[in-house]
């Protein structure tokens, strides 16, 4: 996923093509996005912290109990609903490598399950 910073060219925002936040997925994983079930934990959040060393990550040095168990539903449509633009790709690492190599912020925690550099 990407989207803008307060530091990103105008060139490197050309790489959103007028989205705020892109989310991309490789196209052999639609059908599993399409008949997932994720359920969303929420934990109260008095026991959550800021990481110093990640940013954006809040952790908890205790043990929590959820306050409720949420599920999502359709994942495409909560992309929708939020105004996320979900691009369908059939490999990541054209996209990632540019987008790494730009001013965007951006996160890829689940890039070990891409298709390799080689496969497609």
């Amino acid at each position: 996923m990407f989207w803008a910073a307060p530091n990103t060219t105008s060139e490197d925002a050309d790489l959103l093509a007028g989205a705020t936040r892109v989310h991309a997925v490789e196209d052999c994983w639609l059908e599993r996005i399409r008949s997932a079930r994720v359920v969303a934990y929420r934990l109260p959040e008095k026991c959550f912290a800021p990481d110093p060393e990640v940013g954006g990550y809040w952790l908890s040095r205790e043990s929590v109990e959820p306050l409720e168990l949420v599920e999502l539903g359709d994942l495409l449509g909560l992309h929708a609903a939020a105004a996320i633009e979900l691009r369908i790709v059939s490999n990541l690492w054209p996209l990632w490598d540019r987008v790494v190599a730009s001013t965007l912020e951006f996160s890829g925690i689940r890039l070990h399950n891409a298709e390799s550099r080689r496969d497609r």
